[in-house]
């Protein structure tokens, strides 16, 4: 008999046969229609798998939040069996859960695109109705071989070779006609996968190359119920109409072409306000809190990049050059010219900590089926910081660090959540430094945090092999989680250019490097931005902050006086007298999404006011030119700076 116990601390035992469905059923026929799958120990199993052993036992429901991934996973399964039955000769790449849905590559014979989906949506829907099983064998890899080479699927046989490679056991998943190569698990049938859509249909390369075959890509979704479903697709729709390559090109802020180079951002003259104003804000922010700033170099020699070992990890996305028979290149981060900085002077303990930060530019290759947007280019701005500090002033500045990337994102009103990321200690030999300084800095970030009284979630195995680090996702708007500020401490570096200081005793020390950057990209900030604010970006940080808009020509004079106040006032201001109709102009200055309108007709002109709108708002009244101005310039002005601790 086999022993096990439940989340309520009660337990019980069951033969070496019993399923998870039968102990299911056994705690009520409710709980076994809802079940999905079940976890012993935190490994989750198929429903009708045999319980292995002893062990803490719990049924996940389709409500649970474990159930999400399975749902989707077993969708993109349904999806590729109602795809084999349409269009039979269809080769299958992978189909794995994604965050929010699902997606599988296929080679589909006579495939119409975006048409097509309807057709594959109800026959997923027929399945659905037909409730059918999910059945698990497993098999040698010769079984799993000769199958799928009766099939003439060259891909599963490519990714079962892999796995034979690694000597992983096998198993398949048969859903009707269609049988995947899949570690599982999956929902017990198709009943429980009714709420999904087909949301688009992209290329992919197989395998992520270039050099492969271009293979169909479907993406879906699916939740446990209709109503999340429904809530989940008005979120797309309003995704879509806040999506940044759309208002960036309608806002006339930035541009991108094959002929100025794929994944390269031209700013156009709204954009670079934009981007002027918040490096502004990002350079006095930074003076403020005691940051040195400094410039260095677009190109350096590649020895550069092999000392710091950055040459191993990105020369694949690199771009070099020869200049006087050596090889240089673009740098694909700022690091090693901030360690040319710090050792360009003998350092002492007096200087320390020391902050460097800078607005650098760095270029990395990315193929172009991965560029998007702003979001993921080839050249863009990283506002990095590099703090060199003595090891009792770790937890000090890693609290200053947090503090101040929440300061960015409280000024937007991102929300946030923050993951400690550790090193695994059943592999010591992955990271570098030495365990004992790991062994002391771990707990120190954990510190810092926990004296903070931030939330934070810590992630075994997740650090970077140069150390552990705090990463901080942004919440925008619409509740999405994007990368933002990150803060990793180095123990690479130092060694790795021997950088040191002299201490209290006159001796030379290791140095302590903390690396920061609280934009990450600026570029993919200022994506964040557009859809967060759906266009509408905070009054300091619009390209017009004010236009004035009179409704004749028999107004322009007096227009003309208050655009001059406006101007002196510090606005940034446009004068709109184009001949067209008043309301056709306030309708350009609405979707142009500028704050302020003054709007002038006779009335005004003879008594000196102006009829003021407000973006989103509508008419606020008439006001006299100069409470209209003050109220702008209120209204606009920049967020205060942090207070230096």
């Amino acid at each position: 008999m086999i022993r096990i116990s439940f989340p309520d601390n009660s337990s019980t035992e069951i033969t070496p046969e019993t399923t998870g469905r039968e102990v299911a059923l056994s705690i009520s026929k409710g709980l076994e229609r809802k079940a999905v799958a079940f976890s012993l120990d935190g490994q989750v199993f198929d429903m009708s798998a045999p319980v292995p052993k002893e062990g803490s036992f719990r049924i996940i429901t389709v409500s649970d939040p474990e159930a999400r991934e399975i749902l989707r996973h077993s969708a993109a399964h349904l999806m590729a069996a109602a795809v084999l039955e349409l269009y039979p000769g269809t080769m299958f790449g992978v189909g794995p859960a994604i965050e929010d849905g699902f997606y599988y590559d296929m080679l589909i014979p006579n495939f119409g695109g975006e048409k097509d989906l309807d057709k594959i949506r109800n026959r997923m829907k027929r399945m659905v109705r037909q409730n059918i099983p999910f059945k698990r064998i497993e098999v040698t890899v010769r079984q799993a071989l000769e199958l799928f080479a009766s099939k003439g699927d060259k891909f599963k046989e490519e990714l079962i070779k892999d796995i034979d490679e690694r000597g992983e056991k096998l198993s398949l998943y048969s859903l009707g006609d269609f049988t995947d190569l899949c570690r599982g698990p999956h929902v017990p049938s198709t009943k429980f996968l009714a709420a999904f859509d087909l949301l688009s249909v992209a290329g992919a390369y197989w395998r992520g190359s270039e050099e492969n075959q271009m293979l169909t890509r479907i993406y879906g979704t699916a939740f446990a119920e209709r109503a999340e479903l429904d809530e989940h697709i008005k979120l797309l729709e309003e995704a879509k109409k806040r999506d940044h390559r759309k208002l960036g090109r309608e806002l006339g802020l930035f541009s991108s072409s094959a002929m100025g180079g794929p994944g390269f951002i031209y700013w156009l003259p709204d954009g670079t306000i934009v981007k002027e104003n918040l490096e502004g804000l990002w350079k006095d922010a930074h003076r403020a809190a005691g940051y040195q700033l400094v410039s260095t170099p677009h190109i350096a020699p590649v020895e550069l990049w092999k000392t710091s070992g950055h040459y191993d990890y990105y020369k694949e996305n690199m771009y070099f050059t020869e200049v006087e028979n050596g090889e240089y290149a673009l740098k694909p981060m700022n690091c090693p010219g901030h360690i040319i900085v710090y050792k360009s002077a003998k350092r002492s303990y007096r200087e320390l900590p020391l902050r460097l930060a800078e607005l650098g530019t760095v270029y990395r290759y990315e193929r172009s089926g991965a560029l998007h947007g702003l979001m993921r280019v080839r050249g863009f701005t990283v506002d990095d910081g590099h703090i060199f500090c003595t090891p009792d002033q770790i937890v000090s500045e890693i609290q200053d660090v947090v503090r101040f990337a929440l300061y960015f994102l409280r000024i937007f009103g991102f929300g946030y959540k923050i993951e400690l990321s550790l090193m695994d200690p059943a592999n010591p030999e992955k990271y570098a430094g030495d365990p004992k300084a790991w062994a002391e800095v771990e707990p120190a970030l954990a510190k810092a945090l926990d004296e903070m009284g931030e939330e934070y979630t810590s992630v075994t195995g997740e650090a970077a092999f140069y150390g552990p680090k705090v990463d901080i996702k942004l919440r925008d708007a619409l509740g999405r989680y994007w990368q933002g500020p990150t803060v990793q401490f180095d123990f690479n570096i130092p060694n790795r250019f021997d950088l040191n200081y002299t201490g209290h005793d006159g001796q030379e020390h290791r140095v302590y490097m903390v690396h920061r950057a609280l934009f990450g990209s600026v570029e993919r900030f200022i994506g964040n931005l557009i859809e967060h604010f759906a266009g509408s970006f905070p009054c300091w940080l619009s390209p017009a902050q004010l236009v004035i808009l009179p409704i004749t020509s028999a107004q322009t004079d007096f227009a003309e006086e208050v655009y001059a106040k406006a101007v002196s006032a510090g606005i940034r201001c446009r004068l709109d007298d184009r001949s067209e109709t008043i309301g056709y102009r306030i309708r350009d200055a609405e979707t142009g999404k500028v704050p302020f309108m003054f709007v002038i007709g006779q009335r005004e002109t003879e008594s000196g006011s102006v009829a003021v709108r407000r973006h989103g708002e509508g008419d606020l009244g008439i006001f006299s030119v100069e409470s209209a101005l003050a109220e702008v310039v209120q209204s606009c002005e920049r967020p205060e700076l942090p207070k230096r601790r």
